[in-house]
């Protein structure tokens, strides 16, 4: 059968309950499961489990980044999808059915896979410095056709002090343009737009059911277009965001014991992974900790375990039962207490933080920055000062974009901690198809199979 997959970024039970409407009388429809999450549960490594059906010991994507050993390099958000290891989900569905085709709209590691139709950011980056909106497509005429009409994706809107409803918006026009052009036996929509103000006023403040109903309003259209078009539309998400109020700056702890080597270049610190003893690769709740000399790990463990703020130290047993034994993983893996969250900071003095702390820049910080969603409160004029400074690039001057804070407490939102069924910040999973479920209580890995159930169902 005809299916559709609308993956609606940090929505819960709980937040449509509160501010979700026409998900809320869809679902009264059918059944909502509710998804025990992935670990980490953030977004490469959820995708990733419902793609395959494996957990990270078995596809790899042990988090939204890692640590290359051979390369010392840290590299976050790269997109070929040969990075996750087994057959993807659609890869089973063609071997059943040769006419099986799938579009892929903004689901992550969508360069050079094997589905028919595929879209992703991939911004330009001129040698003058600059960063250019734009998309990556499969057809590569796709690009320029959406593009013309829908215009230039709204890549600003999409990540940092300007994220809104606008990307998720693109995006959602985007694949009805698709779904008219190639009609495709399987669809995968990307949603993100609630990842942006819980992480910035946590899923408890008032203010965030606004952006629940502004995402409602687009998967009500959504869900009206496809089933208009007979197909059967799952919706589900990734992980459920907590209010946190504690940041942990797990690389001032490894840096103040000495296990941290920086680099300085022009008065500016950057961290130098491979001549560390130990450092961490921060991602939300989760942080993978790369120890150079097996001998220490012990050591380095008993240390971070006395940290206010990190819940537990998993070691080789504890990745094993947590399923991120895998060589990508750090030699050991630290989870925050449900309040906290880890900074990547491995800086003691801001006046030595490395020019790309202030600005948005998810690939050369060692670990994922949430704070790149604010602007800079000492900013007085935020408007005019940033105007000026996009101004001067367009005259074709290096201009640094440096408005983003250095205070982590800002954040009021995280992820990556594995939520069970009966918590507040579960994932879930729902389909007018109730009996297509299964449990009531689903595993990340078993939204494979549900994909797939729904895609064998005769219409």
């Amino acid at each position: 059968m005809k299916t559709v997959v609308l993956n609606v970024v940090g929505i819960t039970a709980d937040l449509m309950r509160r501010g979700a409407p026409r998900l809320t009388k869809w679902a009264a429809s059918g059944r909502l499961a509710a998804i025990e999450s992935a670990f980490p549960a953030v977004t490469c490594t959820a995708q990733s489990d419902y793609l395959t059906g494996r957990r990270p010991g078995g596809h790899g994507v042990v988090a939204n980044g890692w640590y290359e050993r051979t390369e010392c390099e840290v590299r976050f958000w790269r997109q070929s999808n040969k990075l996750v290891e087994g057959p993807k989900v659609w890869d089973v569905a063609r071997a059943e059915d040769p006419s099986f085709t799938c579009a892929n709209l903004f689901w992550w590691f969508n360069m050079y896979s094997s589905v028919d139709v595929s879209v992703t950011p991939r911004p330009m980056y001129p040698a003058d410095g600059r960063k250019l909106p734009d998309v990556y497509s499969v057809p590569a005429g796709l690009r320029d056709d959406l593009q013309q009409r829908l215009g230039t994706f709204p890549l600003f809107d999409f990540w940092g002090p300007r994220a809104s409803i606008a990307s998720t918006r693109w995006i959602a026009e985007a694949s009805k343009i698709v779904e008219a052009a190639h009609s495709p036996t399987l669809t995968l929509v990307y949603l993100p737009h609630l990842d942006y103000n819980l992480q910035r006023v946590g899923p408890a403040s008032p203010s965030a059911l606004d952006d629940v109903r502004q995402v409602d309003e687009i998967c009500g259209d959504l869900i009206d277009f496809y089933e208009g078009r007979g197909a059967a539309v799952i919706v589900l998400s990734e992980y459920g965001i907590r209010d946190v109020s504690r940041p942990v700056h797990i690389n001032r702890v490894l840096r103040e014991r000495g296990h941290i080597t920086v680099r300085t270049e022009l008065g500016r610190e950057l961290l130098d992974a491979g001549a560390s003893r130990a450092f961490a690769v921060a991602d939300h709740q989760i942080a993978h900790v790369y120890v150079g000399d097996p001998a220490r790990v012990g050591e380095i463990r008993t240390a971070l375990e006395q940290v206010p703020g990190i819940a537990r130290v998993l070691d080789a047993d504890g990745k094993k039962a947590f399923g991120v034994d895998h060589p990508r993983s750090g030699e050991l893996v630290a989870v925050a207490e449900p309040d906290a969250w880890f900074t990547y900071y491995y800086w003691l003095d801001d006046r030595r933080a490395p020019d790309f702390a202030r600005t948005v820049e998810i690939h050369r910080k060692p670990g994922y920055d949430p704070v790149e969603l604010f602007l800079d409160p000492a900013i007085r004029l935020p408007p005019l000062t940033v105007g000026w400074k996009l101004a001067r690039r367009k005259l074709g001057f290096r201009t640094l974009l440096d408005v983003i804070p250095l205070d982590a407490t800002l954040v009021k939102g995280s992820h990556g901690r594995r939520a069970t069924a009966g918590d507040i910040d579960a994932p879930m999973c729902i389909s007018r198809r109730g009996d297509l479920l299964g449990a009531s209580n689903l595993q990340s890995t078993q939204v494979h199979d549900v994909i797939l159930a729904h895609l064998r169902s005769a219409s």
